[in-house]
């Protein structure tokens, strides 16, 4: 009997063994597994590929009806690990489809960063101060306008104020967004600090690798990179945006004498215009550089190179377009965006699987 009840124990353990095995190893992992960790995604395991996501491009532009493939690199736009490439479609000028990480790279084109630090269209990197509590516009062209509301100290002795960019304010047709970090005593990475809001209505983005919040009608989209402090922002036709919020640290404010007080950590954002869709007589604080006959008056080489121009870019407010270079008008802006959405939207499908139309979510 102890032999018969002990091949039976043995029979019964092989069955489980067989059974464990044959289930989905893509489905939710099993809770017998410690650490919780589901498997790779399919794209990931050896043997397995997986062809990229595709999209056709619908605007106006020698890429007018091309359809372009996410590189086996980056096959996903936005992958299941935040921290991989994702796959960037640019059906403008380029008409390309390219692997970029989706969080802020402030070193790369379209970067603002830190005490404020930018690098321009033209590749040259320079800084803007501006002054604590004050608006600036960013980029102001005939279809989209980019404010940036700027938060700072001035310690006892200096001339000027430290500051850093706590949100942004940008119009659009008749739309407007603004995304910003809130007000933070202790940096906690593991609690959100974003706000948001759409046409001056607030609205919220649960926390978790992913999720999306799609504004009425597909005009814009706020996808989690993460699941706290980064997103990714898609305007069809217009920009994409990645934007990460971040504190001063302990080391930031001793390196540099900031003079952080301990009741705020002065969190900011980190912001990288990821494709702007301008026109050559953009203007703006960072929009002037992608003009094609803009000369950068910063001085390369220096160890900070200043860009003046808080007197021409300055606004009332950070949903305001009154700068005295500002060329953004909303009546304007409106039909031109909406003759965009027309040549971008045309025949899309929204049924593949894989997710075609740009910056349209057809499915998470």
């Amino acid at each position: 009997m102890g032999m018969a009840k002990a091949v039976g124990i043995l029979v019964m353990v092989i069955a489980l063994f067989v059974q464990s095995n044959a289930r989905d190893p893509y489905a939710t992992p099993s809770p017998l597994n410690p650490r919780g960790q589901a498997p790779p995604p399919p794209f990931r395991v050896a043997g397995l590929t997986r062809p990229g996501e595709k999209e056709k491009c619908y605007q106006n532009s020698r890429c007018l009806g091309t359809t372009l493939q996410c590189p086996k690199e980056c096959p996903e736009r936005n992958p299941a690990d935040p921290t991989a490439k994702g796959c960037f479609v640019d059906c403008g000028p380029k008409c390309e489809a390219t692997c970029r990480h989706r969080k802020p790279n402030c070193e790369g084109v379209g970067a603002l960063c830190y005490d404020p630090r930018f690098v321009g269209g033209d590749g040259v990197m320079f800084y803007f101060h501006g002054k604590s509590d004050k608006d600036f516009s960013l980029v102001s062209d005939d279809k989209l306008q980019i404010n940036a509301h700027f938060i700072g100290r001035r310690p006892e002795g200096r001339t000027r104020d430290y500051t850093w960019v706590q949100s942004l304010g940008i119009m659009f047709g008749t739309h407007s967004f603004i995304v910003g970090a809130n007000k933070v005593a202790e940096w906690d990475e593991n609690v959100d600090q974003f706000f948001f809001s759409f046409d001056k209505q607030p609205f919220a983005l649960s926390a978790g690798h992913r999720n999306i919040w799609n504004a009425p009608e597909n005009v814009l989209t706020v996808e989690r990179n993460g699941e706290f402090n980064s997103i990714h922002v898609v305007i069809p036709d217009l920009m994409q945006l990645a934007i990460s919020v971040m504190p001063i640290t302990e080391d930031d404010n001793r390196v540099h004498k900031y003079g952080i007080p301990s009741n705020d950590c002065f969190a900011h954002l980190a912001i990288e215009f990821k494709y702007l869709n301008l026109s050559p007589a953009v203007e703006g604080v960072l929009g002037q550089t992608y003009r094609p006959d803009f000369k950068n008056p910063a001085k390369v080489g220096v160890p900070m190179p200043i860009m003046g121009g808080e007197d021409k870019y300055g606004t009332s407010s950070l949903l305001s377009a009154d700068c005295k270079l500002c060329v953004f008008k909303a009546e304007a802006a409106s039909a031109r965006f909406e003759s965009l959405l027309v040549e971008s939207t045309g025949g899309l499908d929204c049924t593949d699987k894989l997710g075609n139309g740009y910056g349209l979510v057809c499915r998470r």
